[in-house]
């Protein structure tokens, strides 16, 4: 136990690290491997939370359920923006591109922090389907980012009242600050002076929060690979 906590003492420690710095893809990676050694100690314990039921995909229970739960929507955002940028919708401008891709990074750094964190104890590689989407429109393209965006801020907000652990609510707190703004950039691209209208921000001041059953059920239509949540802290 005194191994695990001083682990865990170094992975908060570098975790600071991350996350004061800019947010981008070589120095967020160049600290995960760090900061994700602690988790990977509670999550070698807990392979068996990711066995297959039937055809799907058991993100597991407790804390490691919710990390795979995050690493799960994060699989998803970093396929969607690797494929917008690959494609490049039609009249796309430098500076749309230049944002789009700056948004692609964070997804991939926040998605191999989580595949590093969780170690064996991390879910596999999702089959994403994308084929509802029409990568040359605009309008479809900053349309869906606006959906994943959103879904991801209250995806992360309903699942911090589950999450026991101190350092894990502290990581998930960085994580969702930074898809609060790619949020915003997205719908002031779509119609500007939209970042937090009131489908988003209530009359407290306060973002939505959703429970993962509710996101699960959005994201699956973007996924080949059925997810099986029904083990998740509620």
């Amino acid at each position: 136990m005194k191994n695990l906590q001083e682990e865990e003492q170094v992975m908060l420690q570098n975790e600071s690290g991350i996350f004061t710095a800019p947010l981008q893809r070589r120095s967020f990676l160049q600290y995960a491997g760090a900061g994700a050694a602690g988790i990977a100690l509670v999550a070698a314990g807990c392979k068996k939370d990711k066995d297959y039921v039937g055809s799907g995909v058991n993100l597991g229970s407790g804390d490691i359920g919710i990390l795979n739960y995050a690493y799960a929507l994060e699989q998803l955002e970093a396929a969607f923006y690797t494929a917008v940028v690959q494609s490049q919708y039609e009249l796309i401008t430098a500076n749309e591109l230049a944002l789009l891709t700056d948004i692609r990074d964070h997804e991939l750094a926040h998605r191999e922090f989580f595949k590093k964190a969780l170690g064996t104890a991390a879910i596999p590689a999702l089959e994403v389907d994308f084929t509802s989407i029409n990568f040359r429109s605009r309008i479809d393209v900053l349309g869906t980012a606006k959906v994943f965006e959103d879904l991801g801020v209250a995806a992360y907000n309903g699942a911090g009242k589950l999450i026991k652990s101190a350092d894990y609510l502290l990581l998930a707190g960085k994580i969702v600050s930074v898809e609060a703004r790619h949020a915003a950039l997205i719908r002031d691209l779509i119609s500007n002076g939209t970042f937090a209208d009131s489908t988003v921000v209530d009359a407290n001041g306060l973002d939505v929060a959703f429970p993962p059953a509710k996101v699960l059920g959005m994201a699956q239509s973007f996924l080949k690979t059925s997810i099986i949540g029904s083990n998740l802290p509620s």
